[in-house]
Formats: structure tokens, C-alpha cells, sequence
């Protein structure tokens, strides 16, 4: 259990708070300010979860502490943060909201993009679903499916896209909905690629044939 593994499990046990924060808004009131707190909360949540992705690699890599664990539960680990944002977010009351302060022309209508995150997060759905079937069978020949730049790229684009959800209504109104509509299409596009890739690569071990 190095230092790489503990940060690993540290981005696990952060997922329960985030899905907390990112569903149920704690510090609704009349204040129309407050209806951002839980929402601020869960985006330090999961940036924090997010950085030790880039920790415990960078460091596994720096000193040597690549272990067949660690191969095996930092991409697991990825599949629960993202799933799990990905899917809680579609649950929010107030995913992909709009703040009443502006006024929006050509915009991104938001139930457009409610629809396109759904849609989104079914295709990272299954995608895992097939990729995680196909390590489990790939396992009995002995063989540890390590993450690939394909798998980093769909990695860091679903993390982006998910921090735009969160966060570009706050920090980004003025992009109206134009730069998480971009991050869904991309993060379909490498989660799909990523996903055949994967299938493509390891079918020497699933083909029955040989």
C-alpha cells in the first residue's frame, strides 16, 4: 500500500461526499446566493478527487510504485468518480443551471444540453461496462489491461466536462452553454474511441477461436 494506492483509495472514499453535495442542495434558502454553496462544495470535491488522479500516477511513474494494483484500481477508481458525477449530476435539481441574473442570447437551451449530458452519460456507462467485462476476461490469460493515452484522454475530457457542468453557469455565463455543449460532444466522441480501441487491442485474448 505506497503512496500512489493511498491516493487512489482517497479518491474513492471522496465520491459518497461528492454525490451528496452534487444531488442535495443543503444550503437552499431564500438567499438565491446559497443555492451555489452545495454546488461550490462539490465541485472542491471533486477537483480534489480529480488532482489525486494526476498524483498518484505522476508519483507511481517518478518513483517506480507501479504496481499491478494500482493498474488495476486507478482506473477503477476513475470509472466510480466519473460515473458516479456523471450520473448524480443528472439527478440535480440544478445540473446545467442557469442563473437567473443573466439575460442569454444564443444560447444553448438548457434542457438541449440536460438531454445531451444524459445521453452522454449512458455512453460512458456502457463503454465501462464493456471495457471492465473485457479486463475481467483478459485477467484469466494473466494479462493486467494498463490505461493507455486514449484512456487518459477520455479521462481528462469527461473530468473537464463534468467541472463545466458544475461550474460554467458560475464562473463562465458569458460562454452560454457553448463550452460544456463542446466537452459532451467530445467526451462521447473519445469515450466511444477509447472504449473500440481497448476491444481492438486485447481481442487476441476474448477471441474464442484461437
Amino acid at each position: 500500500m505506497n503512496l500512489p494506492n493511498k491516493l487512489t483509495l482517497i479518491r474513492i472514499t471522496l465520491i459518497p461526499a461528492f454525490i451528496l453535495f452534487a444531488v442535495y442542495d443543503f444550503f437552499a434558502g431564500d438567499n438565491g446566493a446559497a443555492d451555489w454553496i452545495s454546488r461550490i462544495i462539490a465541485s472542491v470535491i471533486f477537483i480534489t478527487a480529480a488532482v489525486t488522479d494526476f498524483l498518484d500516477g505522476h508519483i507511481a511513474r517518478k518513483r517506480q510504485l507501479i504496481t499491478d494494483f494500482g493498474k488495476f484500481m486507478d482506473p477503477l477508481a476513475d470509472k466510480f468518480l466519473v460515473l458516479g458525477a456523471m450520473f448524480s449530476l443528472c439527478m440535480s435539481p440544478y445540473a446545467i443551471h442557469y442563473n437567473d441574473w443573466f439575460v442569454y442570447d444564443f444560447c444553448i437551451p438548457e434542457n438541449v444540453l440536460k438531454q445531451m449530458f444524459f445521453w452522454c452519460s449512458m455512453i460512458v456507462l456502457f463503454r465501462e461496462l464493456a471495457v471492465t467485462s473485457m479486463r475481467l476476461v483478459v485477467a484469466k490469460s494473466g494479462v493486467v489491461v494498463a490505461a493507455n493515452i486514449l484512456g487518459k484522454i477520455k479521462t481528462n475530457t469527461q473530468i473537464i466536462c463534468i467541472c463545466s457542468v458544475l461550474l460554467e453557469p458560475l464562473v463562465l455565463p458569458f460562454a452560454r452553454g457553448w463550452f460544456t455543449f463542446i466537452m459532451i460532444i467530445l467526451v462521447s466522441v473519445f469515450t466511444v474511441w477509447s472504449g473500440l480501441n481497448y476491444i481492438l487491442t486485447y481481442w487476441k485474448y476474448l477471441d474464442a477461436t484461437k
